[in-house]
């Protein structure tokens, strides 16, 4: 037996140690560990709900929106307020522009480094790549003789930099496997991500005023009032993305995947997943659990038989028993608590800042592949038909378990990028619609000021939770559950390993020093630990202790 340390892990966002036990070239137990302590819950006490949701966005400059959207649905929540169509069109451009933003630098700029060698495409010939291409179907945009020459002109240089440390040279059948032609259209289409990014942040710019952190998402509505200008650029912005993305990211995840098809063996994690559902459909209601359902990426809880149900809040619980906080106890929502204690990291005890959140008692993953796995058991034409053709093209025809894998997880996500692609072009012809047509009403004013609110939203690295109790206008108790919590959370009270923790058990290592198929295991989940620990201890040694009230520390 051997024990395997990837610390730090790199490509994500924060900080996030795995240790792994290895056994016969394989997994057979694994602890992941959140090393990032910070804060905001309390910052935002005795504030204001419109105060909130400009401070919450500050969990993360890759996804504020998220943040900002979640905390701004329970202020609603708690107002009683419905919002307006025109309201609801913007914050789903909004968000979209995010997702396809943080989509796009996951998928290339993150993950491909698991998959993509550009050092081999100084090996490419461009007329090969070109034909490559086209036969793949995917974007030839990039002069391809150009840009080996700058990377030979790189690699002369000598200084790597990202491109170094990536196990390019594992020799044990586990590394890199692409032929340089594919390298090269890859690396092309890395270096174009960039640009994409970028102009997808200039959508969440435009209607936010400044990207990260928006400021036009408001309790009641939007502050983004648009202009025939800026309908003109929000226009031509959402096409030239929705374009690049349809040429790019479907194309490049079918070119790349049979080169790592041993990928859709390992890698599952607990299979039970958490999905609140994202962008609010046309269909508004006061039911809001049916309003979930009815997202255009709806709501889902889905257990070990793939059989989907609606959440509930009630069964929603932390356990910090194998965390850095006092006590051992498991909370209920909103129970919650928050009273950090460091002690040591000891795998046997207590090893991470990260709590373990639990839907009725059991572990669930979180996540692009939660969202597309409820969209598709609740039947959206768009994501049966994408995920449908994926497999048959990964040689699994109608077998959805293939995607509940360290490949599965990878490759879904790209279907959810061209679905919302596609939906913000339809969203921005709406909302040019409904100014035409005289329709101007984007803010909405609370009646009260006094209630309590649950936002169930999604962050594009999965089920965002966010919980707010109002009295007099001020907030008296707010709880937040990131994504990454639920995905990396650690050994719960009856013994099981977290979603992550239970992918990384199984998988392959060849090298033990060079152990690339956790890494992607890991990239494939997409982690952000800076979103994931959310405690603060206040440097003037102000102490903080657990009430019993369902709104946490006081």
């Amino acid at each position: 037996m051997t024990r395997s340390v990837i610390d730090p892990i790199t490509r994500i966002e924060g900080h996030l140690r795995v240790e792994m036990e290895v056994q016969n070239g394989k997994v057979s137990d694994a602890w992941v560990s959140g090393g990032c302590f910070r804060g905001m819950e309390l910052v935002v006490e005795n504030r204001t709900p419109e105060d909130a949701a400009q401070i919450v966005q500050r969990i993360c400059g890759v996804c504020p929106v998220s943040h900002a959207h979640a905390s701004t649905i329970a202020a609603e929540k708690a107002y009683g307020i419905q919002i307006s169509n025109n309201a609801r069109i913007i914050r789903n451009l909004l968000e979209g522009a995010q997702f396809l933003h943080s989509h796009i630098l996951w998928f290339y700029n993150l993950a491909a480094l698991d998959y993509v060698n550009p050092l081999n495409a100084l090996d490419a010939d461009p007329d090969e790549a070109y034909e490559l291409a086209r036969l793949a179907g995917t974007s030839t945009r990039s002069d391809f003789a150009a840009l080996k020459e700058r990377l030979s002109n790189f690699a002369a240089n000598g200084q790597y930099s990202i491109f170094s440390g990536n196990w390019f040279d594992a020799e044990d059948g586990t590394g890199y496997q692409l032929p340089p032609a594919l390298d090269l259209i890859c690396t092309a289409h890395y270096l174009e991500a960039l640009t994409m990014q970028a102009k997808a942040s200039e959508i969440s710019a435009l209607l936010g005023g400044k990207m990260p952190h928006v400021m036009t998402l408001i309790p009641g509505g939007t502050a983004f009032v648009p202009t025939e200008q800026k309908l003109d650029d929000l226009k031509y912005l959402v096409k030239e993305v929705r374009d690049w993305v349809e040429a790019t990211m479907i194309p490049d995840t079918l070119a790349i995947a049979p080169y790592y098809k041993d990928a859709l063996k390992w890698g599952k994690g607990c299979g039970r997943y958490v999905a609140w559902g994202v962008f609010e459909g046309q269909e508004q209601t006061t039911d809001y659990v049916e309003q979930m359902k009815n997202r255009y990426l709806p709501m889902g809880v889905i257990d070990e038989n793939l059989n989907i149900s609606d959440v509930q809040e009630s069964l929603i619980t932390e356990y910090v028993g194998h965390s850095w906080y006092k006590g051992e106890d498991t909370y209920t929502s909103p129970y919650f608590t928050t009273e950090p204690e460091f002690t040591e990291y000891n795998v046997d005890d207590r090893y991470t800042w990260c709590k373990a959140p639990a839907y009725d008692g059991k572990p669930y993953e979180a996540g692009g592949l939660s969202r597309i796995l409820a969209a598709y058991l609740r039947d959206v034409p768009f994501v049966v038909d994408q995920v449908d053709g994926l497999l048959e093209a990964l040689g699994a025809p109608g077998q959805i378990s293939a995607a509940q894998s360290t490949l599965g997880r990878t490759a879904v996500r790209q279907i959810e990028s061209l679905y919302i692609a596609n939906l913000m072009v339809e969203w921005v012809d709406e909302l040019c619609e409904a100014v035409k047509g005289g329709d101007s009403e984007y803010f909405r004013a609370p009646e009260t000021i006094t209630g309590a609110g649950t936002g169930f939203w999604e962050a594009p690295r999965g089920a965002l939770y966010h919980s707010e109790n109002v009295i007099d206008g001020k907030i008296d108790g707010y709880q937040i559950i990131i994504p990454t919590t639920w995905n990396i959370a650690p050994i719960n009270a009856e013994g099981e390993h977290g979603p992550m923790e239970q992918a990384l058990i199984g998988v392959p290592v060849g090298d033990i020093e060079k152990p690339i198929n956790a890494l992607r295991t890991v990239h494939s989940f997409d982690p952000c630990t800076a979103c994931a620990v959310h405690i603060t201890e206040p440097a003037t040694g102000k102490s903080f202790e657990t009430v019993t009230s369902p709104w946490g520390v006081k």
